[in-house]
């Protein structure tokens, strides 16, 4: 008897190291899978890249941007922009890469504007030749945020204290464990400050307004693309296929060109093959009890 249990235990414990390998070879397969490419043609081409959701990191958009400036077979990109923004990190690095790309190989580039190419969206747009943006769209939006949550109140009512040793008055600025004092705004203040006014620049100068007339309207108001157009911030009104056939034609080919187009696969992770055997979005729940917090500049669309 207990050497029939223990047959049993021996096999319900190797089935479990069994899936425990097949989940693991299965996260390496899709990890390590390249990204995938949409394209039609074998001749000149013009390359899209996708500026999809809110702007956390510029690495992608960027290895896409160098990656098509170096393509030979490439004549123009586009910038299909679908965001509200993000952080003012990123959406400056795509910029200036979509500058550098411009000047280093001659290619011109064209931005897209779909439902929405707002605040850092719009930041990223500027360093294109030509903007175009359906009447709807929604895109301006000039301006920077900057918020934390403080848990102060709540932390007190279940007995929680947080003790700060610290070098400086301000080195825990933006701290959620108490509230700010006046120091910390107008050190914040100073921030956005800065930022807003490292925008403000950018859109003078690449659409040829003069800084006047930009504080005017950079006060986070949104615009369609038609009130846009009359503001100057965007070149012409036209559709996604519009703005294919004006960067085709900066580059010399004739409209409906050939486009490639890269597509990157999901990359799953361990985490994901457990939430779908347990039917649960693990990840998610991961990412939300992630108890760092802290305030992030943003060019984004609230």
């Amino acid at each position: 008897m207990a050497q029939t249990r223990d047959i049993v235990i021996g096999i319900i414990i190797g089935a479990f190291f069994l899936i425990f390998l097949i989940i693991m070879a299965l996260v390496m397969l899709t990890g390590n899978m390249s990204d995938g490419l949409e394209f039609s043609g074998l001749g000149d081409k013009v390359a899209v890249v996708r500026v999809q959701g809110e702007i956390l990191s510029s690495r992608d958009i960027c290895r896409q941007l160098e990656r098509w400036g170096d393509d030979g077979s490439v004549k123009a990109i586009l910038l299909d922009i679908n965001s509200p923004g993000g952080g003012v990190a990123p959406a400056q690095e795509i910029y200036e890469k979509v500058l550098r790309v411009k000047e280093e190989t001659g290619k011109p580039v064209v931005a897209s504007m779909s439902s929405v190419c707002a605040s850092g969206g719009y930041y990223v747009a500027c360093g294109a030749d030509r903007l175009v943006a359906n009447p709807g769209s929604l895109t301006g939006s000039i301006g920077v945020i900057l918020n934390w949550p403080i848990y102060g109140e709540l932390m007190d009512k279940i007995g929680i204290q947080m003790e700060t040793i610290k070098s400086g008055p301000v080195k825990d600025v933006g701290s959620p464990y108490r509230d700010a004092n006046e120091t910390d705004r107008e050190v914040m203040q100073a921030l956005v400050d800065d930022a807003y006014q490292q925008f403000v620049e950018v859109v003078a100068q690449q659409r040829d307004l003069a800084m006047p007339e930009v504080l005017q309207i950079a006060d986070g108001s949104v615009f369609t693309g038609r009130q846009a157009r009359d503001l100057g911030l965007i070149d012409t009104l036209g559709s996604y296929e519009d703005a294919l056939d004006l960067a085709a034609s900066l580059a010399g080919m004739d409209k409906n060109p050939d486009t490639v187009v890269e597509t990157p696969r999901r990359r799953t992770s361990i985490l994901d093959l457990m939430g779908n055997l347990l039917g649960v979005d693990v990840s998610s729940m991961v990412k939300a009890a992630d108890p760092t917090v802290y305030p992030q500049l943003s060019y984004l669309l609230r």
